[in-house]
């Protein structure tokens, strides 16, 4: 069901809305290059020395801004076959040194499954890091359970969680208590957002974000340009718009609680930082 105009910040990001309908120009099925970035069926290398791992399409909520909202996930092999492809590949680069797990979210999966995954990648000798990319703390905080904190803390590599806030009304008290466990297990917990119109593009909300964050002992890390995914043009800000924001959150608040506004590029070696 397509709906119409919805003022609700935490709507707006998951319903369906008319104007993804609307034609615009420079908005792709995969704005962010993963295609070309492709080493295996499952595993992307866009930066030097990490690689992502696809290890599901599934996600607690369809985010209508999502840069892989196009992706072909049931394209590809299934789970178990593509793990021992990427882990392969893993295991044969020693210039790697991180893994990065996504999807979808791998928070979707089971503790076993992940448990499973983080043992095989830690038996790699060149690994260091394992970072896991999941919006399911703050959209289902239930799911941080003592087991998914067990093996997290239990694997010889440097477990990092990075959840995904928009809007400082997400970081409720469930969600402090989830994060607060993981903070708790000794894991590091980052956020990243993604800059959205009608949703937090206000230096007021930001700064109320930053804060709930930093109260709950997660850094506030990146701000994301939104990527032009075919269907998303109606939640783009002008940078100039976001560096603007990004100028009074750094008169309002302590330094790492600001995030570095950042813009994905394809093809370029890292993340354009631009404020």
């Amino acid at each position: 069901m397509i709906l119409g105009d919805v003022h609700d910040p935490l709507l707006r990001q998951v319903l369906p809305l008319a104007e993804e309908l609307e034609p615009a120009g420079g908005y792709t099925a995969d704005p962010v290059g993963d295609g070309p970035a492709s080493l295996v069926p499952g595993l992307l290398q866009k930066y030097q020395g990490r690689v992502l791992m696809i290890t599901t399409g599934a996600c607690a909520v369809h985010c209508r801004y999502c840069f892989r909202r196009h992706f072909p996930y049931t394209a590809g092999p299934h789970w178990a076959e593509a793990h021992s492809a990427a882990l392969e590949h893993i295991a044969r680069d020693s210039s790697i040194q991180e893994v990065l797990l996504s999807g979808g979210d791998p928070l979707t999966l089971v503790d076993s499954h992940l448990s499973d995954l983080a043992r095989r990648l830690s038996d790699i000798p060149h690994l260091r890091r394992l970072r896991i990319h999941t919006r399911l703390p703050i959209m289902i905080p239930r799911r941080v359970t003592d087991e998914l904190c067990a093996w997290l803390r239990g694997t010889r590599l440097t477990p990092i969680v990075v959840v995904h806030a928009n809007h400082p009304t997400e970081v409720d008290r469930p969600v402090a208590e989830a994060l607060g466990k993981l903070i708790d297990a000794g894991i590091p917990v980052l956020n990243q957002a993604v800059l959205l119109r009608g949703v937090n593009d206000d230096a007021d909300v930001l700064v109320e974000l930053s804060q709930r964050l930093i109260d709950m002992r997660v850094i506030p890390c990146y701000l994301h340009q939104l990527d032009r995914v075919a269907g998303a043009a109606h939640f783009e800000v002008p940078t100039a718009r976001g560096i603007e924001l990004v100028r009074q959150m750094r008169r309002r608040l302590p330094g790492y609680a600001v995030p570095r506004y950042l813009q994905e590029v394809p093809g370029e070696l890292s993340k354009i930082v631009l404020a």
